[in-house]
């Protein structure tokens, strides 16, 4: 799918790694309708991209609630959106039992609800469009579960099974869905106990830029899927043949995760 004249609806815009994937897309010549929570944080992110020619749009919605899907969805229509990007995403560190209801209501809403509900209200328009795509940014623990991040995870393999099972029904027509898995990501959605943690673990992260490419490839592409990272997407390829080998080889990290998880 081409990128010049695309006109993208991009989740979590105001993150790292959304600035990243909006000043990737606007540079190939996509406008971009952005969605994020904070109405000045998308201003001032409209203002930077606009500066360099890019045209930009923002709508300010939680896409946790009914309303914040609709008020998105709506935009997304009036702007004529033919490529969504799931971005939005959250996470809170600790073992389950460390983990508050309300944290992991958020996480579930944030991460694998509010991407299925929006792709369900606006997959008409997306149907009706001559080319269209739905990109689902998820994780390489949505393939490897992973000690501290048991919400995170199911969240994670949620959102993948939901686009293989979409990209599975929506293949006789003009949309085409994809995931793209990224490793640990160098941006502030890791708090300090989880970059010590990466430290002590011998886990690399890549700059958002890194993720960026790895959307524009898959939109250009019209991949499947796509992770980010070695040896990690060895480990989940691993993980879906062999778990115990990956089972055995995590038990040996845990106390190292349990220590800063108590952090």
């Amino acid at each position: 799918m081409q990128l010049e004249g695309a006109r993208v609806l991009l989740t979590g815009a105001t993150g790292g790694i959304g600035l990243a994937i909006a000043e990737r897309l606007a540079a190939h010549g996509a406008s971009l309708l952005l969605t994020a929570r904070g109405e000045d944080s998308l201003q001032r992110a409209a203002a930077t991209l606009a500066a360099r020619g890019a045209t930009v749009e923002v709508v300010a919605a939680d896409l946790g609630t009914a309303a914040g899907i609709e008020r998105v969805a709506l935009a997304a229509e009036r702007f004529g959106a033919d490529v969504l990007v799931n971005n939005a995403g959250t996470n809170v560190f600790g073992m389950l039992e460390q983990l508050g209801s309300p944290d992991v209501g958020q996480i579930l809403r944030t991460n694998l609800e509010g991407p299925v509900q929006l792709v369900h209200r606006l997959l008409p328009q997306l149907l009706s469009r001559r080319r269209a795509m739905i990109v689902n940014v998820g994780s390489s623990f949505g393939s490897i579960g992973f000690a501290g991040f048991a919400v995170y995870c199911a969240s994670k393999f949620g959102l993948r099974g939901f686009t293989e099972a979409l990209r599975r029904e929506l293949a006789d027509g003009p949309v085409r869905a994809c995931y793209v898995a990224p490793r640990a990501v160098e941006t502030s959605f890791n708090p300090p106990e989880v970059v010590r943690m990466n430290a002590d673990l011998g886990n690399r992260a890549d700059p958002p830029e890194a993720v960026a490419a790895a959307v524009e490839r898959a939109i250009i592409g019209e991949r499947r899927e796509t992770y980010l990272g070695q040896p990690e997407g060895f480990f989940a390829r691993l993980n879906g043949l062999l778990p115990g080998v990956v089972d055995g080889a995590l038990r040996k990290k845990l106390a190292i995760i349990k220590r800063h998880a108590a952090a």
